[in-house]
């Protein structure tokens, strides 16, 4: 039988993480990396049953509680990891799109409907641009882009994403590791799929440091000088799962 494990990175998020989790458990295992929250988080996440939390005691960002999760997923076993976000902004009742998206290694979450971008319009207009200019990016490696949605966080990763993530030399910490990530798997020449999923703004905010480290990252895989660009591409190790029938 297919394992699917829901990875879901926090930090300060204590007004939503106990509605995130439970709706989540309700579709799939559950392991939330605590990334050194100072809010009511941590105590929350100890009353919770049935869910696995990894506490970091200093805050490594988005991208170092994201891997950790990841590689927590490769150590027990699990063929697939679902990453989704703690505020409420990802459903937690589209998990069911990602559990059965067939044996694709890297499947995203598209807020492809208009009535799915619950977001103010500069954000939308934010999230629009970076994905033309990922798609730009990545055409520039030889016409593979293959998504729509560069910049959506509702992922799911097979093993073999998750071997060659974990074990590559990463650069972005925030926002640029969204963009970093499915560069690096589409570089790897792994399959791609995606599911439509709907999207709510919520108080979490984007800092604009956040966005110039992502137009740094996006320069650095438009000019191909990434450290990893031939290392995923020569990379022969990695082994997909194969499902039970």
């Amino acid at each position: 039988m297919t394992r699917t494990l829901v990875v879901i990175p926090v930090h300060n998020e204590a007004s939503s993480i106990e509605n995130v989790v439970r709706r989540a458990l309700r579709h799939a295992p559950v392991c939330v990396v605590d990334d050194a929250s100072t809010d009511e988080t941590p105590a929350i996440l100890a009353r919770l049953e049935d869910v696995h939390v990894i506490r970091h005691d200093k805050n490594t960002n988005y991208a170092g509680a994201i891997l950790t999760g990841m590689r927590y997923g490769l150590t027990n076993a699990y063929d697939y990891v679902v990453t989704m976000d703690a505020g409420l902004s990802h459903d937690p009742g589209e998990l069911p799109r990602f559990l059965g998206a067939g044996q694709a290694d890297f499947v995203v979450g598209v807020r492809s409907a208009a009535e799915a971008w619950q977001v103010p319009a500069h954000r939308k207009v934010l999230s629009k641009t970076g994905t033309m200019l990922m798609r730009l990016a990545l055409w520039r490696f030889g016409g593979r882009d293959g998504l729509h949605d560069c910049t959506s966080g509702y992922r799911r990763y097979s093993r073999a994403a998750l071997t060659m993530l974990t074990e590559t030399p990463v650069q972005g910490r925030s926002f640029d590791f969204v963009l970093e990530s499915a560069a690096l798997v589409l570089w790897s020449g792994l399959s791609i799929s995606e599911v439509p999923i709907s999207y709510r703004h919520t108080n979490s905010s984007l800092k604009w440091r956040a966005v110039w480290k992502a137009l740094q990252m996006w320069w650095t895989l438009f000019l191909r000088i990434h450290p990893a660009f031939n290392w995923t591409r020569t990379k022969t190790q990695l082994r997909r799962p194969q499902a039970d029938a």
